[in-house]
């Protein structure tokens, strides 16, 4: 007895300290937490790729496929940015060509609205208004003029941002490249007594999160469908582009809605005469939130990972209170991991003497 306590200080002990090491290194550690993140998605296609049965004289070296899957990863965000771009161009030049029509429609609708319902009186300039968006359009040098004291007091912030992006594909080809490397030393660290067990729950939250990956794919096919065929319903003449981008990014909780709002409004402003289009609009990306967050999240995800809807949505309020953004975006994940830890807790507490005494 004696000596299992010892023990169990021991291991707390080194909890304590490595606790203590990740907050001391929390500043530089994202891009190895992004890369890990990436690198365990992609595991399974590298080893795909290094089984697979091709008229070669041998099959692919796992270095050869870590760089195919990171080219093909490379070649799907520059297909979502060459998506993005020319559309948001597009619209942005729509809009300044209505930009007069629509101020001098908020200077004979919105300025009434406001003096009737709450006594302001506003003056309203339609040509000063214009000639300062088109100025802050047009000369980037006026936008970086009011961004240099920034720049100078945050570029070794802004140099940072640019160091963890240029970690991240770094890290990612080595974790990727050695990853069953890394798999085997960890098993080799873990005490022998203890190995069966904790392969077992090794094993079992791999699946979980394996289920977690399948049901943010469907959540993210569901939703692009949803966002496509309402904004075309509703006349939208950009929604299929428009759609797919919201519903490919809600795995980054709240992005997708904020860039697929962004650009279906310049749409909806830049298209319809009246201001109905694009209340229209916010209406179809509110019911979106709500039905991604009530109800394909937790039917999707919290479904397949054994966690309850309600459970699903107090993950996500509570890890993106205690750690932020990166808290949302990890919220699941974590949230599976933990039910795994608490099915063996609650075993070894149902035969402990705490619970039978």
């Amino acid at each position: 007895m004696a000596l299992q306590r010892f023990a169990a200080l021991q291991w707390m002990a080194i909890a304590i300290v490595i606790a203590w090491l990740l907050y001391l290194l929390s500043p530089i550690l994202t891009p190895f937490v992004v890369a890990g993140i990436l690198a365990y998605i992609c595991d399974p296609w590298v080893d795909r790729l290094c089984a697979c049965k091709l008229p070669l004289p041998r099959k692919i070296h796992r270095t050869l496929a870590t760089l195919l899957v990171m080219i093909t990863l490379l070649g799907l965000l520059t297909l979502l940015v060459l998506l993005m771009l020319p559309l948001l161009v597009k619209e942005a030049n729509l809009l300044l060509s209505r930009l007069p029509e629509l101020l001098e429609a908020a200077r004979l609708k919105l300025l009434p609205a406001i003096q009737q319902y709450f006594g302001i009186t506003l003056q309203w300039d339609n040509a000063m208004l214009k000639n300062l968006l088109l100025s802050h359009w047009q000369s980037a040098g006026g936008i970086a003029a009011k961004m240099l004291p920034w720049l100078g007091g945050g570029g070794s912030a802004l140099l940072g941002i640019l160091i963890n992006v240029l970690l991240i594909p770094l890290a990612l080809f080595y974790l990727l490249r050695d990853w069953p490397l890394l798999l085997k030393h960890i098993e080799q660290a873990i005490p022998r007594r203890r190995q069966a067990k904790v392969l077992e729950i090794a094993g079992e939250v791999d699946r979980v999160l394996a289920e977690f990956l399948r049901g943010q794919l469907a959540t993210m096919l569901l939703m692009s469908a949803f966002y496509a065929l309402s904004l075309w319903l509703a006349g939208l003449e950009f929604a299929l582009p428009i759609g797919v981008v919201a519903g490919m990014l809600v795995f980054v909780p709240y992005l997708g809605m904020i860039i697929g709002l962004t650009l279906a409004t310049l749409a909806a402003l830049s298209q319809f005469d009246q201001f109905t289009g694009v209340l229209v609009v916010w209406a179809i990306f509110g019911a979106g939130q709500l039905l991604e967050g009530f109800v394909v999240t937790p039917w999707l995800v919290g479904d397949r990972i054994g966690l309850h809807p309600l459970a699903v949505i107090f993950a996500l309020l509570a890890f993106g209170q205690l750690f932020g953004f990166f808290g949302l975006l990890l919220a699941l994940p974590l949230s599976a991991t933990l039910l795994v830890a608490l099915r063996h807790s609650k075993g070894w507490y149902l035969s402990s003497s705490l619970y039978r005494d």
